[in-house]
């Protein structure tokens, strides 16, 4: 028994040893791609042997590297240089998240923070370097340095804001990757896309978008009764509403964006109280979009993406004719209110324009997964017919809705298109490696 344990004790041994000069051998390949790079380690979880937050130096202008770096934020998540990477394009801050296709591919996966948000904010912030044109060379470098490490087959994905960017980025560089998975992701054709409306006005049923209609005209008839119980709101959460001239503000623009917000979160009719008390009105107002959004703090961390929405990518205004004379508050009905004070906010449909001509042409090997229901999917890119691509529009799904969400004759599909165009073998696939 003595024998045996001594044995076991070795191989132990070895195998710490073999795992630490793993970590050290990627730790070292990145810093010789970015010299000046921070890692941290965070906690490894799934199928990953090796989990790090890294901050790299990251040209402002791509254009004009004498106007100085800011440091960008990436999360890398190692299991084996021979197998694929998940190239995860942020629209917002990051975080170390996991996503459904790494685990379908067994793959590495590297998160990228978008520019401006989280930790991967300039020292000062000059909104000129803020756009899609910038941010896609970002990805663009990161590709390039990281490639030198993981040279299999990369797969670029993305949510919402990030699905956008994933779509942007395969537009710009369709070499980069191999495939593409944009999730949720809105083309908007305008700064408030009319299309958006349109689909609220005409999903699911006539009695159930009334019922969503009269609570919003039920609850602006009882806003001074509301205010109580948001002000007792704001107070035990420390907001404050300078930014809108006032929590009443916040109120009505939380009216103003619920059937939006209903469609997109997959919210359903039974839900919808008929004329309730106030505070049952409040709960579900509160439940459904909240007050939080319109606080000093949330519009501060969201600027840069309303900057980029008014000015590139586009985004939705608010529907209000069927309000008619219950607003007290709100003057303008787009989000304008939520950018950055004493910057041009002209939009320029050019860039999504060109985007989607670049699609036309370059978008193959791509599946847009959207929800059927999701306001935001009215604003879908629909591939041209006989491209080598994919449009999943989920039955009845929101803004939540993702490959695991789709019957399972749909999922065989999709993991047939991913087969068809990747080498590397699927989890559960028979296809061999």
């Amino acid at each position: 028994m003595i024998h045996m344990q001594r044995i076991i004790n070795v191989f132990i041994l070895v195998f710490l040893t073999c795992n630490i000069k793993a970590q050290t051998a990627v730790q070292e390949r990145v810093r010789k791609l970015f010299p000046n790079a921070k890692l941290e380690t965070f906690d490894v979880k799934h199928h990953y042997s090796e989990s790090y937050e890294i901050l790299i130096d990251q040209w402002l202008d791509h254009e004009d590297h004498s106007k100085g770096t800011f440091k960008q934020r990436l999360f890398l998540s190692h299991i084996d240089r021979k197998s694929p990477m998940l190239f995860v394009t942020e629209g917002y801050a990051a975080g170390p998240r996991h996503y459904e296709l790494s685990d379908l591919l067994q793959s590495n996966q590297l998160i990228v923070e978008y520019r401006f948000f989280g930790k991967s904010v300039p020292d000062n912030i000059d909104y000129k370097y803020l756009t899609n044109e910038q941010a896609m060379q970002d990805l663009h470098r990161i590709r390039k340095a990281f490639g030198k490490i993981y040279r299999n087959e990369w797969i670029s994905t993305g949510i919402s804001k990030g699905g956008t960017t994933c779509m942007y980025y395969k537009a710009t560089y369709p070499r980069d990757v191999k495939v593409a998975v944009p999730y949720v992701a809105p083309l908007p054709n305008a700064r408030e896309d009319q299309r958006c409306d349109d689909l609220i006005a005409s999903v699911d049923n006539e009695e159930c978008r009334n019922k969503l209609f009269d609570f919003q005209r039920h609850a602006l008839s009882i806003q001074d009764s509301l205010l109580s119980y948001a002000t007792a709101d704001a107070t035990s959460n420390g907001m404050t509403f300078n930014r809108i001239h006032g929590i009443e503000k916040a109120i009505e623009y939380a009216i103003l964006e619920y059937p939006f917000s209903f469609w997109q979160m997959g919210y359903v009719c039974d839900a919808v109280p008929s004329e309730p008390d106030p505070r049952t009105c409040y709960n579900h107002l509160k439940m459904v979009v909240g007050i939080a959004f319109y606080s000093d703090g949330v519009i501060s961390y969201y600027e840069p993406s309303f900057y980029q929405f008014m000015t590139q990518n586009g985004y939705y205004g608010f529907m209000h004719d069927h309000l008619d004379g219950l607003i007290k508050h709100v003057k303008v009905f787009d989000n304008s209110i939520f950018a950055p004070r004493g910057v041009s906010l002209d939009y320029d449909p050019s860039y999504n324009e060109w985007v989607k001509s670049r699609l036309d042409k370059k978008g193959k090997r791509m599946i847009y997964i959207q929800g059927e229901y999701d306001p935001w999917g009215a604003c879908t890119y629909i591939p041209p017919v006989g491209k080598d691509a994919m449009l999943m529009i989920l039955d009845k799904g929101s803004h939540r809705t993702r490959m695991a969400s789709y019957p399972e004759d749909q999922q065989e599909m999709m993991k047939k298109a991913l087969d068809r165009w990747l080498k590397a073998p699927l989890k559960s696939s028979e296809k061999k490696s």
